[in-house]
């Protein structure tokens, strides 16, 4: 039986310039792992506690030396001599540890770099890629080449993601599901940058947003759909057949006093004129997927919404569940939305995201892997979404290198199974 032999964090940059965590463990054995963790910028209330230092003399107080410190003096005490092959046991250690409801004793970016970086240390020490590790030690169907996770690219960045004045944060073009993954990424890398020279030719002034897309000076939201809907009619491509349209809306970044203000409408609308907008958007648009509508605390609004056009696309709960095990049984039993957006650095720790993942299976609901706007170049949210047999990932456009370094992991993985899976 291997052991964890050492435990050490230390602090590094993310995407964005801003600090973060970076774990690695050892085993006796002579195996390693490393996990960082990623930060988001548009955040739910009930998210994980992420821990900074609030040292206004350091990184603008960003730092994260009190949870690096939080590894390598506490947690590495309970965490060494562990069987790194006990993933249960080990994230139970890291709860008991912390033992606050939002883990903010220790702090979630703490908590689940070593529980990522232990799951990582697992395989190596099963001596088997981390996707087949994740299939195996949780129960899921080993990965096919011919069903990989959709992509969804995320080509025009908006809200709290770009640097332009658009509402809705996320402008999706998402591939069909029955393309292979390699098709698929050729089909975003070729329109994101056939978008490029749409913008150029519009005069649209554009800067890159954090995950990667395009952010233009428009003047409404629905301006930057018509922009895709022109870039894919100028492509080889037919919408709502090869590809289709989605959203992410993160309607709690504008929402105040009640309603919803964005530059489509003269006038901030109510939850009921909310949904109607969007219903219309949809009969527009055939839109494949709506991500968090309204704000994180309307149920009604989102009950309304799933009732009226929940048959026909993905209505995405986001900052409405967390990665939330009873925030997802809330939304089953008001019949909120029929997709979840998974983030690990939501809930803390690899345990409780595979229980979300399973009890959102068990429901029908789909399943999206997701990366977060301040991100890292590791991959293993790539594995991660092959071994729990997600429906979709969100890694943000096929641009800037934390982003394609995801993407470029799935490719290897259809590789790698088609290797052992030859069709001739």
């Amino acid at each position: 039986m291997s052991k964890i032999k050492s435990v050490y964090a230390r602090e590094i940059l993310d995407s964005r310039g801003n600090p973060t965590i970076e774990t690695t463990v050892w085993s006796d054995n002579a195996h390693g792992a490393v996990a960082s963790i990623p930060s988001g910028a548009s955040t739910g209330r009930l998210e994980a506690y992420e821990m900074r230092d609030s040292d206004p003399n350091r990184f603008g107080g960003l730092g994260v030396l009190k949870a690096c410190a939080n590894v390598n003096q506490i947690i590495s005490k309970y965490i060494v001599g562990q069987d790194p092959l006990k993933q249960n046991d080990i994230d139970q250690i890291l709860l008991n540890t912390d033992g606050s409801a939002n883990k903010s004793k220790l702090g979630a970016n703490a908590i689940l770099s070593v529980s990522q970086a232990c799951f990582e240390l697992g395989a190596a020490c099963a001596e088997i890629p981390t996707f087949e590790y994740a299939a195996q030690k949780y129960g899921f169907p080993p990965a096919s080449p011919t069903h990989l996770p959709s992509p969804i690219f995320n080509l025009i960045n908006g809200g709290k993601h770009g640097a332009g004045n658009l509402d809705f944060q996320e402008f999706h073009v998402i591939p069909s599901s029955r393309k292979t993954f390699s098709a698929s990424l050729e089909m975003g890398s070729e329109l994101y940058h056939l978008l490029k020279k749409v913008l150029i030719e519009k005069k649209a002034t554009s800067s890159v947003g954090d995950e990667g897309g395009y952010a233009p000076n428009l003047v409404s939201n629905t301006d930057a759909i018509e922009l895709l809907v022109e870039t894919i009619e100028a492509s080889p491509y037919k919408l709502n057949e090869d590809l289709y349209l989605g959203l992410d809306i993160a309607a709690s970044t504008f929402f105040q006093g009640g309603k919803y203000k964005i530059s489509d409408v003269k006038d901030p609308m109510t939850g009921i004129q909310m949904g109607d907008f969007l219903i219309d958007l949809n009969r527009k648009y055939s839109l494949l997927s709506i991500e968090d509508p309204f704000d994180q605390e309307a149920w009604t609004d989102w009950e309304n919404l799933f009732a009226n056009i929940g048959k026909q696309l993905m209505i995405v709960g986001d900052d409405l569940l967390v990665t939330n095990k009873a925030r997802l049984e809330e939304a089953i039993k008001r019949s909120a939305c029929n997709a979840v957006l998974i983030k690990p650095n939501q809930i803390g720790t690899i345990s409780e995201t595979v229980a979300v993942i399973k009890l959102a299976k068990k429901n029908n609901f789909s399943v999206i892997i997701s990366h977060r706007s301040g991100d890292t170049d590791e991959d293993f949210l790539a594995d991660f979404a092959v071994g729990v047999g997600a429906d979709f990932v969100k890694f943000g456009a096929p641009g800037r290198g934390e982003r394609v370094a995801k993407y470029n992991r799935l490719l290897f993985i259809q590789e790698y199974l088609e290797s052992l899976h030859p069709t001739s």
